[in-house]
């Protein structure tokens, strides 16, 4: 959530960069509020300066004229009264401001490139080269499908669109990379998180899910009610949600892989074959927590940590700055990393690494004390994947494909799948 003052302050420059951004953007309620809302400080600084002089005119009275009494609680009942009134309009007011301001995405960055789309994306570096084939590449589906190993009838059968079984080794291949991930992080410094996969509503306000996306989201129904992850962002950021945390156990990097459900409401039509985009699908998921004046410099240390997994898989991919007009809700400055899939021809992405400044803070209330007795300030939270785990199935089964119908595994997988080096049906 951007924060009030700023925003009453920057007006116009807060205005600019958020509608760089693209879509509607009325804010002419929100200025019509500020102005009620310093109207009504002005006027309660004045009463409550009224009761505070006749207080002690009431003091002075009890000593000098106590029959002069009765009028001045008189008196002082009616300011008291209307003070209770204002603040209670105040509040009101603040609850309004605050309920634009949870609707409003994070501001830019300014080293973030303007653009309304993915064609003002910039690339950024690349690493590898595609494979080549003596033979048309298929794609990930048709290659699944051939050995044996992945059945999207039946997932359909059992849960509807957008959901597979996985089979035999190709199961195993997916939990393998799962571990082979979540070392790679934790050799990097990472502290390993199981999270819930159920979280309360104000956790999903904590990171910005709710309420502008509530549509995307799957929840349970009933009073106790709860909402599926779309990603361990959500519980892994809220584990510090309304702490204060002390400077030097900064920073804080947490992994944790988890299932993650989304609904697409807004993607029909999109990606309706294969793994691409799944109702249910694995991540392993990066969270940092750290002092704003480092959390450019986490993020570039973030978006490393997924090319890492990549090029130990040997996987051709290239890394991309999002323009204004991309970039997730609660970004600030996102990189999506992109792995080549020779079987659709294109890159695609399997991670995105963002930069949420204090937008998440402010909203889950997380902050840490610079020195002891100092003032507490807003952390600065970032998370990334590193990787989605069914993409990076797609890229290593699109990849690894021979004309055989078998298919080639890194070897650096091959411990964690107990010497297997290949999938054939």
């Amino acid at each position: 959530m951007l924060d009030l003052k700023t925003v009453a302050h920057d007006f116009d420059t807060v205005v600019e960069r958020l509608r760089a951004r693209g879509g509607a953007l009325d804010l002419g309620p929100f200025q019509t509020l500020m102005q009620e809302r310093r109207t009504l400080h002005l006027s309660l600084e004045a009463l409550q300066r009224r009761r505070n002089t006749a207080n002690e005119e009431m003091k002075r009275m009890a000593r000098e004229a106590p029959a002069e009494l009765d009028r001045l609680r008189g008196d002082l009942r009616a300011v008291s009264q209307e003070i209770k009134d204002q603040e209670r309009r105040l509040s009101g007011l603040e609850e309004q401001l605050e309920g634009i301001l949870l609707l409003l995405p994070n501001v830019p960055d300014p080293s973030v490139p303007t653009g309304g789309g993915p064609e003002q994306n910039v690339e950024v570096r690349r690493w590898g080269e595609p494979p080549r084939f003596s033979f048309p590449p298929k794609q990930h589906f048709e290659i699944g499908e051939a050995l044996g190993m992945l059945d999207f009838e039946r997932a359909a059968k059992v849960s509807g669109a957008r959901f597979a079984f996985y089979k035999g080794a190709l199961a195993r291949l997916e939990r393998a990379l799962v571990t082979f991930m979540v070392d790679v992080a934790v050799s990097r410094g990472y502290q390993e998180l199981l999270p819930p996969y159920l979280v309360l509503r104000s956790a999903m306000v904590g990171t910005g899910q709710l309420p502008k996306f509530e549509a995307d989201m799957f929840r349970t129904s009933g009073e106790d009610e709860r909402f599926l992850i779309p990603t361990a962002e959500v519980p892994v950021t809220n584990y510090h949600a309304d702490e204060i945390l002390e400077a030097p156990a900064l920073p804080l990097r947490y992994v944790a892989f988890s299932p993650c459900f989304r609904a697409e409401a807004g993607a029909a039509g999109k990606d309706t074959r294969g793994l691409v985009r799944q109702h249910q699908f694995h991540k392993v998921e990066l969270v940092n927590f750290v002092r704003p004046e480092e959390s450019m410099d986490a993020l570039e240390a973030m978006v490393e940590g997924a090319c890492e997994v990549l090029r130990r898989l040997g996987l051709h991919h290239r890394v991309v700055l999002l323009c204004t007009g991309d970039m997730g809700f609660a970004s600030a400055k996102t990189y999506d990393v992109e792995v080549w899939l020779p079987g659709q021809g294109t890159f695609r992405e399997i991670s995105s690494c963002s930069n949420c400044s204090d937008f998440q803070a402010r909203r889950a209330k997380i902050r840490f004390r610079p020195e002891p007795g100092a003032k507490p300030r807003l952390v600065h939270t970032l998370n990334g994947s590193a990787l989605a785990v069914g993409r990076t199935v797609v890229a290593l089964l699109e990849n690894g494909q021979r004309e055989d119908g078998t298919v080639a595994l890194p070897e650096v997988l091959w411990p964690y799948l107990g010497g297997l080096k290949e999938l054939r049906p």
